[in-house]
């Protein structure tokens, strides 16, 4: 059998109303070579219809049932079945521009690189009013195990990474608050060199069924956070050591 050369790891629940725009852009990417995993945590909607019904298509794509415990353990399942040399994550109701697989590929597995975070617009549910016209300037993104720890510039679906992360990453713990930070901050410990580009690769698409926001907590909530966060780093670390 030959090597996947790419998995897209994406998590669903509900989300007829933008997926099939978000299934066409990535398709787009991607070659008979890659694969698509989406977890799809009970919809009830006409979502799984739609996967389905791409299913048809060249590009292999797989549904899996997810565990129905929230966004962090629905991704964890998606991960699990993902057989690529390089994973990339995916929102339901984001699109990707026709040249992100491209562009990510350029510093995937060059010097060190183990992980690529790229920048996005950020747009309104229509994806015509630009809200935001760079995710990086917002929230100040930058690499680094400390810049990231203290304030988190990872974003999932702006994400790609070599599958040797898996075995560290895996089982996303419960407690962290931020499976793209869990991600990011593992890479960097582990020595695996992060990139951050500044290309815009993706339509982040804000609307009112968003699963993440953008609001920070109070200050006791954020140290709550870390420390969790911190001390699951520490147990998966010394555990894998």
């Amino acid at each position: 059998m030959n090597e996947v050369r790419i998995s897209v790891a994406m998590a669903t629940y509900n989300g007829e109303r933008y997926l099939k725009e978000q299934l066409d852009s990535i398709l787009k990417n991607l070659s008979g070579r890659d694969e698509i995993i989406i977890s799809d945590d009970g919809s009830t909607d006409g979502t799984l219809d739609i996967v389905k019904d791409y299913q048809k298509g060249e590009i292999p794509i797989q549904i899996v049932k997810g565990p129905q415990k929230g966004i962090k353990q629905n991704i964890n399942e998606a991960l699990k079945h993902c057989r690529g040399r390089y994973i990339f994550l995916a929102d339901q109701d984001d699109v990707w521009t026709e040249n992100k697989v491209k562009t990510v590929m350029h510093y995937l597995g060059k010097d060190g690189c183990n992980l690529v975070c790229h920048d996005a617009k950020v747009m309104d549910a229509a994806l015509i009013k630009l809200i935001k016209p760079s995710f990086f300037d917002y929230r100040g993104s930058k690499a680094g195990v400390l810049n990231n720890f203290l304030k988190n510039r990872y974003m999932g679906c702006c994400m790609a990474f070599g599958r040797s992360l898996l075995p560290y990453v895996l089982p996303v713990p419960d407690e962290i608050e931020m499976h793209d930070q869990w991600i990011g901050m593992i890479n960097d410990i582990k020595g695996g060199r992060s990139r951050f580009i500044e290309d815009k690769l993706l339509f982040y698409r804000r609307h009112d069924t968003n699963v993440s926001d953008f609001s920070h907590g109070t200050i006791l909530e954020m140290i709550g956070k870390r420390y969790r966060l911190f001390r699951a780093l520490v147990k998966r670390l010394w555990f894998h050591r």
